[in-house]
């Protein structure tokens, strides 16, 4: 009887136990069931997070901001008379708000907005007036004016990649000058021989299949806009209708070529050719100045190698050399002068610029900066963005000898700051404005500025 009891208890529990078990596999594949649901609940919440995120990527513009502030010493002297000026505190703010959206992968917009003040300046200059592609290039007052607004369009037509654009060009601080502006990234064109904003339409060649890193632009765009009835003012019913005046005040409109020749990295090497259509210049008969009086051609050329070697040493891999040559010849028409007296006249200039930056060896990230500039009587680039507030060094038309700093003040990089001096030695006329109609004389004027900037980016 026992026997019996424990043989049916055992398969009692042995039933139980099969029960128990089947009943656990059951919960399992429940638990395995909501599981698999929860996840394509998960993947189905992901991929709408992720175009909510990817259209308000898309219909956002991001900003960010550019704010340096500087203090100056600059002094001029004549050494001819022994006249001298100077100023041993020139403070200045620049303020630049930067913008851009990609609605589509084809279509990019690029904006700057730029506050250039001087401490304590006049808002507004009574004296003269302020040219468009200038105004936020030069220290002056605390308007807020357009530096860069263009908008971007790429292609292709069959395996020719194209790329279109039109607005105001990011056309200062170009191919090398943007070591000594302490900052990371160059502007479109080369700063040898054009360093100001410029509004032109643009189309750029690919050419990286054929040889590495190449491309050609062509940019066609208007400098100034000669005198126009006004817009319904006491004296014109037509307005902006071109006004012909004895003064011959004409559209001055231009066409620049620049180009990536090669460039796999380490070594790039750029070009740039422009034409100036009637560019100002003095009229012999009337002796009335800044008038459409020839045309002008620039040509410049230059290499930039960045690491010397290969793996020499660490040193040697974080420096950076460069050579540029410059080309300029402006051609008046006859009864016209161009940077001389003389009539109908064709006067060329040439322009040497070298630079080196290394690491300066006491920070991690701080590079000291050297560079040479030395120009010819009549050597005259397009430099209204003035590239030191003594003038330009890379339009001098003598020699020009620069030094400077640049780190990461405290250890942060969105806190820069550079020292800088530069020397100017003036042969000639200060090439000041691109002044066609000043006439190019021997002269022997010293220009120097030692100037500190403290530079907040994010």
């Amino acid at each position: 009887m026992l026997k019996n009891i424990i043989t049916l208890s055992a398969v009692a529990a042995m039933a139980t136990s099969v029960m128990a078990n089947t009943d656990m596999e059951s919960r399992i594949d429940n638990l395995e069931k909501q599981v698999l649901k929860l996840e394509k609940k998960l993947k189905k919440s992901n991929k709408k997070l992720n175009e909510v995120k990817a259209h308000d990527a898309n219909d956002n513009i991001k900003f960010d901001i550019e704010f340096r502030n500087t203090v100056e010493s600059i002094e001029y002297k004549d050494n001819k008379t022994g006249d001298t000026a100077s100023n041993d505190s020139l403070l200045t703010s620049r303020l630049f708000l930067n913008m851009g959206s990609a609605p589509t992968e084809n279509i990019l917009f690029k904006g700057k907005l730029a506050i250039y003040s001087i401490w304590g300046a006049h808002l507004i200059h009574e004296d003269k007036g302020t040219k468009d592609w200038s105004g936020s290039s030069k220290p002056s007052d605390s308007i807020m004016r357009i530096k860069e607004a263009y908008v971007v369009y790429n292609t292709e037509v069959g395996e020719q990649p194209l790329t279109f654009s039109v607005g105001r060009r990011p056309a200062s601080n170009g191919f090398l000058a943007n070591y000594r502006e302490n900052e990371e990234t160059s502007g479109s064109p080369l700063a040898h021989i054009t360093n100001m904003e410029v509004n032109g339409a643009m189309v750029q060649f690919d050419f990286d299949r054929f040889v590495e890193g190449s491309y050609t632009k062509l940019v066609l765009g208007r400098a100034h806009s000669g005198e126009m009835e006004g817009a319904y003012g006491t004296s014109g019913i037509n307005p902006f209708a071109d006004k012909d005046t004895l003064e011959e005040d004409e559209n001055v409109d231009f066409l620049v070529v620049p180009g990536v020749a090669y460039s796999n990295g380490q070594y790039t090497a750029m070009y740039e050719w422009a034409h100036i259509f009637n560019t100002k210049g003095k009229n012999l008969d009337t002796n009335k100045t800044s008038v459409a009086a020839g045309t002008a051609d620039l040509f410049s050329l230059g290499l930039k190698v960045e690491g010397i070697g290969d793996e020499i040493s660490d040193f040697l891999d974080e420096t950076t050399v460069f050579a540029s040559v410059g080309y300029s010849s402006y051609n008046a028409d006859d009864g016209y002068a161009l940077l001389s007296k003389d009539n109908g006249d064709s006067k060329t200039g040439s322009s040497l610029w070298l630079g080196a930056i290394m690491p300066d060896g006491i920070t991690d990230s701080g590079k000291f900066g050297i560079e040479y500039n030395q120009g010819s009587k009549y050597w005259t680039p397009m430099t209204w963005a003035e590239d030191t507030n003594i003038g330009s060094k890379i339009a001098v038309r003598g020699q020009a000898y620069e030094a400077y700093w640049n780190t990461n003040l405290f250890g942060q990089k969105n806190l820069t700051s550079q020292v800088r001096y530069t020397h100017i030695q003036h042969d000639y006329t200060p090439n000041i404005n691109c002044a066609g109609w000043v006439a190019s004389e021997p002269v022997d004027i010293t220009a120097s500025s030692l100037r500190l900037a403290i530079t907040y980016k994010y």
